[in-house]
């Protein structure tokens, strides 16, 4: 098995609707805001060739949205799905499988593209199976009003008339079950219902792609939760739970989020768990 980092593309979000209830005298030390308010947000998906299979860990903003839904997000940077793939010698046809943690637009949102005369929507991959679990899909596409504007329908539809959509069996939250793909799977609700953190084993590491349950580096001190959660003392709960298991099992942390650091690691301090080193993939794998 091999795995790649593959930055789809950056944008920016609202400081402080990243941190919540955290002051911004306190968040910006590691997360600092331009002259709006808005911090640097990275889109960074994990591929895994596995034999036969070549698996993409969620997908991106995509680029089918309108240029005044992009204004919102002050995408920048030069990174894109495609570029990433072909600096590792792949096609986007080369996908056996996309595996989506949830269904906000900016996870996976890069699944579904216009079709060629653009009177209406088609898979951007034609030979995966697009995965999520029953009921995050039910939760997104009967979405309730917090959550509405970002599972999009344009994104999601398209993907089960296809015929791609397919189902991960549904476990307790932060229970890790062998998925059909192979792989470990922490189930976490605070965010979004039943969000799916994926967990490998890579050259005697244990690595957690840790999608919206930490978003940056500065989201790992424990109050330090999004305002986009739709339960934020169940982020607490789940956040609690998962970073003393990461600390004690030494998980590496592979962030999807955080634009400057791609993975780190936990230490346990008086103050309770905090950062202790970054690298990026490079450094660490090669």
């Amino acid at each position: 098995m091999t795995l790649y980092p593959v930055e789809t593309g950056n944008f920016k979000l609202d400081g402080g609707a990243m941190f919540g209830v955290v002051p911004k005298t306190i968040w910006s030390r590691t997360n600092p805001a331009d002259s709006n308010n808005l911090i640097d947000i990275a889109a960074r998906s994990l591929l895994i060739e596995d034999g036969n299979r070549l698996i993409l860990i969620d997908a991106g903003l995509g680029n089918k949205q309108s240029d005044k839904f992009f204004s919102y997000y002050n995408r920048w940077g030069d990174f894109t799905l495609d570029g990433s793939l072909k600096k590792f010698g792949f096609h986007r046809d080369d996908i056996t499988d996309v595996f989506l943690t949830h269904l906000h637009f900016d996870h996976c949102g890069g699944c579904i593209q216009w079709n060629k005369d653009r009177t209406g929507y088609q898979p951007a991959f034609k030979n995966v199976k697009f995965w999520t679990n029953q009921n995050h899909w039910k939760w997104a596409t009967e979405p309730n009003a917090r959550e509405k504007a970002s599972f999009l329908k344009e994104n999601l539809f398209p993907m089960k008339e296809s015929g791609q959509l397919h189902f991960i069996g549904n476990t307790d939250k932060n229970f890790i079950e062998q998925s059909e793909l192979g792989f470990g799977i922490h189930f976490v609700d605070g965010h979004t219902d039943k969000q799916m953190l994926p967990q490998l084993k890579y050259k005697e590491k244990t690595i957690v792609f840790v999608a919206d349950l930490i978003p940056t580096v500065g989201h790992i001190p424990l109050p330090y939760v999004m305002g986009y959660d739709t339960r934020p003392l169940l982020t607490l709960e789940e956040k609690n739970i998962f970073l003393n298991k990461a600390v004690k099992e030494k998980y590496y942390l592979l962030f999807e989020h955080d634009a400057h650091n791609q993975l780190c690691t936990l230490k346990q301090t008086e103050r309770g768990v905090r950062l202790d080193q970054t690298y990026s993939f490079n450094e660490l794998f090669n």
